[in-house]
């Protein structure tokens, strides 16, 4: 028995994913916390539960890890699993890392390089997700209720990517263990983008009036903690936007073409696929 074991696979990623690797003929195994009882192949899995590894792992021999979400220090949650995935005799393993800097988690920059120096191992650096201008992330929460955009990070720019072409990258290197794969790949989007910029494109797109404003970095962790994000984390990704502003991230890669054979999603094409969610 064979087949990919896909951690978060009930998430924005996760899903697009299992989709991807079901439709190619593949087996995914969908794990999360609360599985699907219509699903055959989805099973509970726990980050911190270790008891629920080994069943997750059987008979797999190829996994996508997402880490723990809102975590600055995943690894020690993931590294009783990563050896528990090498005794099982994962031969590739695909983790969906981050492009962002985040600040004060020295444990993630760890864990992907754990994750590169085994043999198959692969990490998908992914810069900011589209869909995060969905619900229910806080961002775009606001925009659906006030039309507005709060944002610590100027007119900088980031490589926001569809989360649709991440699943697609990873399912490239998932469905055929066979494929030649570097350990490091940087997924972004076609170009870099600012938040004013994303604002003109749902607007004109969509007739919905999106502005924004400029608030302070120690504003925006406190709204993030006000959304229920846990305070550290919430200030490390309010410190994200200084990088942005500064001008760190604003990096775009051909990684998504090199993988999936077609270029990223524009971002003006991700509107127009969801354009119901601002004109509701």
């Amino acid at each position: 028995m064979s087949g990919v074991l896909v951690t978060g696979g009930t998430g924005k990623t996760g899903k697009a994913l299992v989709r991807e690797l079901r439709d190619a003929g593949v087996r995914a195994r969908v794990a999360s916390r609360d599985p699907a009882a219509a699903d055959p192949d989805a099973i509970r899995f726990d980050w911190t539960d270790p008891t629920t590894f080994a069943p997750a792992l059987d008979g797999m021999d190829r996994v996508f890890l997402l880490p723990p979400v809102e975590s600055v220090d995943p690894l020690p949650l993931v590294e009783p699993f990563l050896r528990r995935a090498r005794r099982a005799g994962v031969r590739r393993l695909v983790m969906l890392g981050s492009a962002l800097a985040l600040p004060n988690a020295p444990s993630a920059v760890e864990m992907s390089a754990q994750v590169q120096a085994r043999p198959g191992g692969v990490v998908l650096r992914a810069s900011g997700f589209m869909q995060n201008f969905l619900r229910p992330h806080p961002l775009a929460e606001r925009i659906h209720r006030l039309g507005e955009i709060r944002t610590a990070a100027g007119d900088g720019r980031l490589g926001w990517v569809d989360t649709r072409d991440i699943a697609a990258c990873a399912a490239a290197l998932l469905a055929d263990q066979g494929t030649a794969a570097r350990s490091d790949y940087l997924i972004t989007g076609p170009c870099g983008m600012s938040y004013p910029q994303a604002a003109q494109i749902i607007t004109a797109q969509t007739g919905r009036q999106v502005r924004v404003e400029r608030i302070t970095e120690e504003e925006q962790a406190a709204a993030y903690r006000a959304s229920g994000m846990p305070a550290d984390f919430a200030a490390a990704l309010a410190a994200v936007e200084r990088g942005i502003k500064e001008g760190h991230e604003d990096r775009v890669s051909t990684a998504v073409l090199e993988l999936t054979g077609r270029p990223p999603r524009t971002f003006a094409a991700f509107v127009s696929d969801h354009a119901y969610e601002w004109t509701q």
